[in-house]
């Protein structure tokens, strides 16, 4: 049997196999747990599902992907959402499977070949700790004409399915510290994709093909492993929870990096994703567009502060857009626009319409489990002959505000500043190991209100430049390491392939954070395609265009062949 390795062609064994060639496991091992962490071909249960109206059998592996795993508590903190629409810590639950968030379950379809792709699917929404959820399960009934279920889509394609369970932010390990802080979400994916490379040859399809695919906060973790691949500063912590293919020097044998990326409305950039949400948004804050009504003159200075910083920031960059042209803010207005204005001539191409002036646009929201439809007026947009004919962006983002409420100011670095009451927002993905949550930005850090939380100016008695350069080192590295931006366009392996969205009318974080991405991804060398679209209508959810989004993928894996 062969693999196929983008045009090279390398031989696939058995681990029983390799152990004939090498004349024992360690020897093929290079790294410190590589023998402990190869699969045996023969372990897999065999499950029976129904797709498209016909039976299908898969092999089912199950396996904790790291040597060291981290010991958990049994009771872990459950979650429900804060008044900006972001998960808020609540209560807890019980924890059943200790080694959850760092397992993995492989799925084989049968006759899966040796070249096909690996869907890794990754669910932490919100950045939040994901426990080990399987998407596929014994006797299930599945249609791969949903395009809804991309299991579905997976295995009528005969690629390999792998539901991944890895730390987050809101975990509790068992001696009380809180060891799901950044990076460990990103640790732990690369940890899986190298414990994949080490078993590439016991199991069908090939890691050369990785495809890892994610939303919201799994979005974010999707971008962020898609274009750090191979970095060496993740390094240290693989070796800390044993991670496959790193030896005891500390050196690298093994690959982290992956084929393509899906990633829906992608949460990146948070040290900047705060002045990006203002600049776009904070004209249109009132106690009536802002969750929860909250809306003073305090937060109405922090909004203005906020959006004041971004066009700095943004220019610092040094990204352009395709033609060439320096993104700033005044062109970033321009490119929203244009991404807009091209989704709205694309779904009218597709048979859909679009009302008239004044009249309503009836959209139907699917979000968390419910479904509401609302009648927005069309105030924004005129139509003819397929063509838009006039736009106003201004009036635009009312209607978006209009779907959503704004998240409160800030939007992400929101713990105890601005009038914020209590931990909300992304804060507990930040801190030390003995921290529950840190404030990681400058202004969250300088603005700080609650002295004795143990976070911000006013208990450490620094600014936000002095704290970094001293004992918030750490956190500003956290912030460092969990951003795409960090690794786009540097010497680390990106993923040549990308399908990214966010919906047309998703507040969750700026149109122009995931418009920065989409360029950031555009320039960096190793980059074949980045397929970016705002879809119609849509807000902040994923795998709402399965028929779409894997189309693309087989025509990039036809292109890659």
């Amino acid at each position: 049997m062969w693999k196929r390795t983008f045009g090279t062609r390398v031989p696939q064994l058995s681990l029983a196999g390799f152990l004939m060639i090498s004349g024992s496991g360690a020897a093929l091992a290079q790294g410190t747990f590589d023998t402990a962490l190869m699969l045996d071909p023969a372990a897999y249960t065999t499950i029976t599902v129904t797709l498209d109206g016909a039976p299908l059998n898969l092999r089912r592996y199950e396996a904790t992907y790291v040597g060291q795993p981290v010991a958990m508590a049994a009771e872990q903190p459950a979650r429900s959402m804060g008044p900006g629409g972001s998960p808020a810590a609540a209560e807890t639950q019980t924890l059943e499977n200790l080694l959850a968030y760092q397992s993995l379950v492989v799925f084989v379809p049968e006759g899966a070949t040796d070249d096909a792709a690996i869907i890794l699917n990754v669910n932490n929404a919100g950045w939040f700790a994901s426990e080990l959820r399987e998407g596929i399960e014994e006797g299930g009934t599945y249609s791969s004409a949903s395009d809804t279920d991309k299991a579905a889509a997976a295995l009528a394609a005969g690629y390999v399915y792998v539901d991944v369970g890895t730390r987050g932010r809101g975990i509790l390990a068992a001696d009380g510290t809180y060891p799901g802080h950044a990076p460990a979400a990103v640790v732990d994916t690369k940890a899986a994709i190298r414990w994949l490379r080490l078993n590439d040859a016991a199991l069908p399809g090939s890691a050369e093909r990785i495809v890892i695919t994610g939303t919201s906060g799994g979005g974010g973790l999707t971008s962020v492993v898609a274009a750090s691949g191979d970095s060496a500063d993740f390094l240290p912590y693989l070796a800390e929870i044993g991670a496959a293919g790193v030896a005891a020097d500390g050196t690298s044998t093994l690959s982290d990096a992956v084929f393509a990326a899906i990633a829906y409305c992608p949460i990146t950039d948070l040290g900047n994703a705060d002045m990006a949400y203002e600049w776009l948004y904070g004209p249109l804050r009132s106690a009536e567009t802002t969750a929860g009504g909250m809306w003073t003159d305090v937060q109405a200075a922090a909004s203005a502060e906020l959006a004041a910083a971004y066009p700095a920031y943004l220019a610092g960059l040094g990204l352009t857009l395709a033609d060439g042209t320096p993104l700033t803010v005044d062109s970033m207005t321009a490119a929203i626009e244009a991404e807009v204005r091209a989704e709205i001539e694309r779904h009218v191409a597709e048979g859909g319409s679009v009302p008239a002036l004044g009249e309503n646009f009836d959209i139907t929201l699917r979000m968390r489990g419910e479904e509401k439809t609302i009648s927005l007026p069309n105030a924004w947009v005129s139509v003819e002959n397929g063509v838009v004919t006039s736009f106003d962006l201004q009036n635009y983002l009312r209607f978006v505000v209009g779907t959503a409420a704004l998240k409160p100011v800030p939007a992400f670095d929101r713990s105890h500043n601005s009038g914020n009451q209590g931990v909300d927002g992304e804060n507990s993905l930040f801190g030390t190991a003995a921290q529950e949550w840190s404030n990681f930005t400058a202004f969250g850090c300088n603005t700080n209100d609650l002295e004795g939380d143990g976070s911000g100016a006013d208990d450490t008695g620094k600014d936000w430049e002095a704290w970094i350069a001293g004992e918030g080192a750490a956190v500003a590295e956290q912030v460092r390491l969990i951003n795409p931006l960090t690794y786009l366009g540097t010497d680390a392996t990106a993923a040549p392939y990308w399908y990214v969205r966010h919906g047309m009318i998703d507040r969750d974080t700026s149109f122009a954070v995931e418009l920065t991405l989409s360029r950031a991804v555009a320039g960096d060398a190793d980059v074949k395609e980045v397929n970016f679209a705002l879809p119609w209508m849509t807000p902040h959810s994923g795998n709402y265009d399965v028929q779409e989004a894997y189309g693309w993928l087989a025509r990039v894996l036809a292109t890659a062949e």
